[in-house]
């Protein structure tokens, strides 16, 4: 049996007709009767599943959405890219190319996953995050604010540490400097640094976090660029 319908109710864009989708059962917790986004055609959204696309979300070209994703707001997923498992994908969000979001990882707001990029886990990808190449985001990392991640280098989750013994991600941005994001905070290396100090002096919780710290800009700086700061570091006032 058919969980839903295409309705005669439709848009046009990008010369495709994409068409509102209505509930023809119960399921998950949409209602029988319930009306949903938009799809191109019935091979975007599976028709077992708890999988929905509500809301004014759009799904089409080869794009397909089963498990039980969920797509909604005013979210885009199109391309050949796959959402499921329990991932969501709303806001304005897009994803698209062979893009991958699955296990329930989240991505909304402004955000953007395309090319060959993987989002999965309990990751979050949101704000005007882009995550793209053959960049994978996955496990506990927050990906957000500016983030440009086009690589699997590009990023760095750390955990568990500090005095919340959380985790704490590391990210590149659009001005190729390094983003943080750790609890209630998020802000540029540099402030986490400072933060750190404010907060934990010179204890164990601070010496691990700055030691994450220089891996993450060992890491998605390189080498040369580590080298230097740490020359700059040693240098006398």
């Amino acid at each position: 049996m058919k969980k839903y319908e295409l309705t005669a109710e439709f848009i046009e864009k990008w010369g495709k007709k994409l068409f509102r989708i209505k509930a023809l059962i119960s399921f998950g917790s949409v209602e029988a009767g319930e009306l949903g986004g938009y799809v191109e055609k019935e091979d975007n959204l599976a028709q077992n599943g708890n999988a929905w696309v509500c809301d004014d979300a759009e799904v089409f070209g080869n794009a397909r959405v089963f498990g039980s994703a969920r797509v909604c707001g005013d979210a885009r997923v199109y391309g050949n890219a796959r959402v499921f498992g329990n991932a969501r994908v709303c806001g304005d969000a897009r994803v698209f190319g062979n893009a991958r979001v699955f296990g329930n990882a989240r991505v909304f707001d402004d955000a953007r996953v395309f090319g060959n990029a993987r989002v999965f886990g309990n990751a979050e990808v949101c704000d005007d995050a882009r995550v793209f190449g053959n960049a994978e985001v996955c496990g506990n990392a927050e990906v957000f604010d500016d983030a440009e991640v086009c690589d699997d280098a590009d990023y760095l989750l750390i955990g568990r540490i500090g005095s919340r013994f959380s985790f704490t991600t590391f990210f590149k941005n659009k001005d190729k400097g390094i983003t943080v994001s750790c609890g209630c905070f998020l802000g540029t290396i540099a402030e986490f640094r400072a933060k750190v100090t404010d907060t934990h002096g010179n204890n164990k919780h601070a010496k691990m976090y700055n030691l994450a710290a220089d891996m993450a800009e060992l890491q998605i700086l390189g080498e040369e660029h580590f080298d230097k700061l740490n020359t700059n570091k040693s240098e006398p006032f």
